[in-house]
Protein backbone atom coordinates (compact mmCIF):
# COMPACT_ATOMS: atom_id res chain seq x y z
CA UNK A 1 0.00 0.00 0.00
CA UNK A 2 1.09 3.41 -0.65
CA UNK A 3 0.19 6.44 0.55
CA UNK A 4 0.07 10.23 -0.99
CA UNK A 5 -0.09 13.32 0.61
CA UNK A 6 -0.42 16.97 -1.24
CA UNK A 7 -1.42 20.32 -0.40
CA UNK A 8 -3.46 22.82 -1.92
CA UNK A 9 -3.94 26.91 -1.33
CA UNK A 10 -6.28 29.13 -2.36
CA UNK A 11 -6.63 33.33 -1.68
CA UNK A 12 -9.94 34.53 -1.91
CA UNK A 13 -10.31 35.93 -5.56
CA UNK A 14 -7.24 34.55 -6.73
CA UNK A 15 -5.68 31.49 -8.53
CA UNK A 16 -4.66 28.55 -6.29
CA UNK A 17 -1.48 26.61 -6.15
CA UNK A 18 -0.76 22.79 -5.59
CA UNK A 19 1.87 22.14 -3.59
CA UNK A 20 3.71 18.74 -4.87
CA UNK A 21 6.84 18.02 -3.32
CA UNK A 22 9.50 20.56 -4.50
CA UNK A 23 7.17 22.29 -7.15
CA UNK A 24 4.13 24.55 -7.09
CA UNK A 25 1.68 24.57 -10.01
CA UNK A 26 -0.50 26.87 -10.04
CA UNK A 27 -4.44 26.90 -11.48
CA UNK A 28 -7.39 29.17 -12.28
CA UNK A 29 -10.11 29.01 -9.71
CA UNK A 30 -11.30 32.56 -11.51
CA UNK A 31 -12.91 33.96 -14.46
CA UNK A 32 -9.89 36.09 -15.16
CA UNK A 33 -7.38 33.43 -15.35
CA UNK A 34 -9.97 30.73 -17.01
CA UNK A 35 -7.81 31.32 -20.62
CA UNK A 36 -4.32 31.19 -19.00
CA UNK A 37 -3.98 28.42 -16.22
CA UNK A 38 -5.51 25.18 -15.85
CA UNK A 39 -8.67 24.22 -14.50
CA UNK A 40 -9.60 21.79 -12.20
CA UNK A 41 -10.74 19.54 -14.85
CA UNK A 42 -7.82 20.06 -16.89
CA UNK A 43 -5.30 19.35 -13.90
CA UNK A 44 -7.56 16.24 -13.88
CA UNK A 45 -6.69 14.82 -17.48
CA UNK A 46 -3.30 15.96 -17.19
CA UNK A 47 -2.82 13.29 -14.19
CA UNK A 48 -5.14 10.36 -16.23
CA UNK A 49 -2.28 11.37 -19.11
CA UNK A 50 0.54 11.58 -16.32
CA UNK A 51 0.00 7.84 -15.19
CA UNK A 52 -0.18 6.70 -19.09
CA UNK A 53 3.40 7.84 -19.66
CA UNK A 54 4.72 7.01 -16.98
CA UNK A 55 3.38 3.46 -17.78
CA UNK A 56 4.74 3.97 -21.33
CA UNK A 57 8.40 4.33 -19.54
CA UNK A 58 7.66 1.81 -16.80
CA UNK A 59 6.87 -0.96 -19.69
CA UNK A 60 9.58 0.07 -21.93
CA UNK A 61 12.02 -1.92 -19.31
CA UNK A 62 9.49 -4.77 -18.49
CA UNK A 63 8.88 -5.32 -22.15
CA UNK A 64 12.12 -3.89 -23.16
CA UNK A 65 11.53 -2.17 -25.82
CA UNK A 66 13.09 1.55 -26.67
CA UNK A 67 11.42 5.04 -27.91
CA UNK A 68 12.33 8.31 -28.71
CA UNK A 69 9.48 10.05 -27.16
CA UNK A 70 5.55 9.45 -26.26
CA UNK A 71 3.01 11.74 -26.71
CA UNK A 72 -0.68 11.93 -25.44
CA UNK A 73 -3.36 13.43 -26.15
CA UNK A 74 -6.43 13.25 -23.88
CA UNK A 75 -10.13 14.33 -24.46
CA UNK A 76 -13.34 14.43 -22.28
CA UNK A 77 -16.68 14.68 -22.35
CA UNK A 78 -18.04 16.51 -19.27
CA UNK A 79 -22.24 16.19 -18.12
CA UNK A 80 -23.40 18.66 -16.57
CA UNK A 81 -26.56 17.19 -13.83
CA UNK A 82 -24.44 16.05 -11.66
CA UNK A 83 -21.43 17.57 -13.25
CA UNK A 84 -18.78 14.93 -13.77
CA UNK A 85 -16.46 13.29 -16.36
CA UNK A 86 -18.38 10.67 -18.77
CA UNK A 87 -15.97 9.71 -21.19
CA UNK A 88 -12.38 9.74 -21.80
CA UNK A 89 -10.76 9.16 -25.19
CA UNK A 90 -6.93 9.24 -25.28
CA UNK A 91 -4.40 9.09 -28.57
CA UNK A 92 -1.01 7.64 -27.71
CA UNK A 93 1.79 8.01 -30.18
CA UNK A 94 4.98 6.31 -29.64
CA UNK A 95 8.30 7.28 -31.66
CA UNK A 96 10.09 3.97 -32.12
CA UNK A 97 12.23 2.31 -34.12
CA UNK A 98 11.92 -0.98 -32.59
CA UNK A 99 10.59 -3.77 -33.55
CA UNK A 100 9.94 -5.32 -29.91
CA UNK A 101 7.60 -3.05 -29.34
CA UNK A 102 4.02 -4.88 -29.01
CA UNK A 103 1.76 -1.94 -28.78
CA UNK A 104 -1.72 -4.43 -27.97
CA UNK A 105 0.35 -5.99 -24.91
CA UNK A 106 1.76 -2.42 -23.85
CA UNK A 107 -2.07 -1.14 -24.24
CA UNK A 108 -3.49 -3.37 -22.33
CA UNK A 109 -0.54 -3.23 -19.33
CA UNK A 110 -1.73 0.46 -19.42
CA UNK A 111 -5.37 -0.41 -18.93
CA UNK A 112 -4.43 -3.03 -15.99
CA UNK A 113 -1.93 -1.78 -14.15
CA UNK A 114 -2.57 2.19 -14.49
CA UNK A 115 -3.68 3.40 -10.48
CA UNK A 116 -5.33 6.59 -11.69
CA UNK A 117 -6.78 4.85 -15.25
CA UNK A 118 -8.09 1.99 -12.68
CA UNK A 119 -9.42 4.57 -10.53
CA UNK A 120 -11.10 6.57 -13.01
CA UNK A 121 -12.78 3.52 -14.89
CA UNK A 122 -14.55 3.09 -11.85
CA UNK A 123 -16.96 5.91 -12.66
CA UNK A 124 -16.38 6.46 -16.55
CA UNK A 125 -16.05 5.18 -20.14
CA UNK A 126 -12.50 5.53 -21.15
CA UNK A 127 -11.34 4.43 -24.73
CA UNK A 128 -8.13 4.83 -26.61
CA UNK A 129 -5.43 3.64 -29.09
CA UNK A 130 -1.75 3.59 -29.48
CA UNK A 131 -0.14 4.97 -32.73
CA UNK A 132 3.40 3.62 -33.37
CA UNK A 133 5.51 5.65 -35.71
CA UNK A 134 8.60 4.17 -37.01
CA UNK A 135 10.13 7.73 -39.27
CA UNK A 136 11.83 9.15 -36.08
Amino acid sequence: MSNYSIKAISNASNDAIIQLKELNISFGITEKTSETLPNPAELFLGSFAACILKNVERFSGLMQFGYKKAELLVNAVRLENPPRMDELTYELTIYTQDEKLNSTLLKKNIEKFGTIYNTVKQTCKISGNIIVHKNV
